[in-house]
């Protein structure tokens, strides 16, 4: 798939089949999110690979619009960590790059994808980082969860001209 194509057709899914993902399509996720820009290239970034079925059914119990676990084979647990950030202020836009990688990466291989933000719901991080038993130093940004699906990706044009400004406001 082209890359504007999976941009253009990337829809948020919430239905998925009982279909597994393989452990080298995770890690090709893994690979794109991991290969997303960061602030001085400093990657700050931690995941957490759920594919457990056991605690995919509790994390759609533990996130209040993760109803869609359940029916999901993998999710993955996108994090900041603070350990491995030396300027401060930097981790949301990074990991928040990996995670637009994951879900077109996502779409690229013909699987469906959602994204559920964590931060900055101090509650959920907290609720999020205890779940997953996590050091104090690393914050939940998002869980994308994954899996294949029935749910047509088309193509819809969301441009809106009256939202750009040429060179000033």
């Amino acid at each position: 798939m082209e890359t504007l194509d999976a941009i253009f057709t990337r829809r948020s899914v919430r239905r998925f089949t009982d279909k597994s993902i393989s452990k080298e399509t995770t890690e090709t996720l893994l690979r794109a999110a991991m290969n997303a820009p960061s602030a001085h290239n400093k990657q700050s970034w931690q995941f957490v690979v759920v594919n457990e079925r056991k605690l995919l059914n509790k994390l759609a119990d533990v996130h209040p619009y993760g109803k869609m676990c359940q029916e999901a084979p993998l999710a993955i647990v996108c994090c900041h960590d603070e350990v491995l950030e030396d300027r401060v202020g930097f981790g949301v836009q990074n990991v928040s790059a990996a995670i637009q990688n994951i879900l077109l990466a996502a779409r690229d291989v013909d699987l469906g994808s959602v994204w559920l933000g964590v931060y900055p719901k101090e509650d959920l991080v907290n609720t999020i980082r205890e779940f997953f038993d996590m050091p104090k130093t690393v914050i939940p940004i998002g869980i994308v969860v994954v899996g294949y699906t029935d749910t047509k990706q088309a193509f819809v044009d969301r441009y809106q001209s009256d939202r750009v400004h040429n060179n000033k406001w």
